[in-house]
């Protein structure tokens, strides 16, 4: 779809410009849905069961969904840095999502992204200045 390649020279454009570990606010803010695999993928990490890992670090929201017991994320350094970067949650490898396919369908997520992470905010900026 050529809106999706567009958006994706955007987003490679604001990721190259941007220096993430001098940021860090989608971690102290943005609470990410941890998937079972993702458990299970931080306890490795951490070398504990996937059932600590639950009930030191997460909970249930409102929707039902497994969050972040409380933010900023537990894994983040005061250096920006993630303890479990290699093993973080999907949602975290995905974020900002602004190189996903069929933008259209999270435009309004991203419009409240762009709140907090300069890249979803450049790459909006520019989409909705028209370049």
């Amino acid at each position: 779809m050529k809106m999706d390649r567009e958006i994706l020279q955007l987003h490679l454009a604001a990721v190259a410009e941007t220096d993430c570990l001098a940021c860090g606010n989608c971690c102290r803010s943005l609470g990410p849905m941890i998937l079972p695999n993702d458990v299970d993928r931080i306890a490795k990490a951490l070398c504990i069961k996937a059932s600590v890992v639950i009930e030191q670090h997460l909970r249930t929201d409102e929707d039902g969904d497994r969050v972040f017991r409380s933010m900023p994320c537990p894994f983040l350094g005061d250096d920006n840095y993630c303890s479990i970067y290699e093993d973080r949650p999907k949602a975290c490898r995905e974020y900002p999502h602004t190189d996903r396919k069929k933008f259209y369908q999270i435009f309004n997520l991203s419009v409240k992204n762009a709140e907090s992470c300069p890249i979803v905010f450049k790459v909006m900026h520019k989409l909705t200045a028209g370049g």
